[in-house]
């Protein structure tokens, strides 16, 4: 059925401590988030290039592209959060201007451009330890009172 929620469907949950530090996806691939650079409507997340990162070309998989953007996109929007909220991405659009090499650090930065009480929207910047910049994202997401039926 059409905007019914499906029996059975995971629910969103807030998102522990624990998780930001050290158990995200994000984390799990070798990026973190730069506690330096997140405040409220902003999110850093930083980690250095890998062999498991690369493609088949030696150059960053888009993959690893759009985690970063969306974990700090996404984490600019939880900084917003009241305590009975959570949040969940509905779409992000990344364009990738370099590819990234061995051993390159990458610098995501979301930042909250606009939130409303149940819709959010971030930009996102990726650059290089240099400056230079890599890619570029746009996302919304969808924010839920935790009791909510909708949820």
């Amino acid at each position: 059925m059409e905007g019914q929620r499906v029996e059975g469907e995971p629910r969103p949950k807030r998102v522990p401590e624990e998780w930001i530090r050290s158990l995200g996806f994000h984390n799990k691939i070798g990026f973190e988030i730069d506690r330096s650079g997140t405040k409220m409507g902003q999110c850093t997340v930083r980690g250095k290039i890998e062999e498991h990162h690369l493609n088949i070309n030696n150059v960053v998989h888009g993959g690893v592209y759009a985690t970063i953007l969306d974990t700090a996109m996404g984490g600019a929007v939880v900084t917003t959060l009241h305590e009975n909220e959570v949040t969940a991405t509905t779409s992000i659009y990344v364009e990738f201007i370099r590819s990234a090499r061995l051993g390159q650090e990458l610098i995501g930065k979301g930042v909250l451009s606009r939130r409303g009480h149940h819709v959010a929207f971030c930009d996102g910047t990726l650059t290089d330890q240099n400056g230079t910049l890599m890619g570029n994202a746009r996302g919304t997401w969808y924010i839920w009172e935790i009791n909510s039926k909708k949820a």
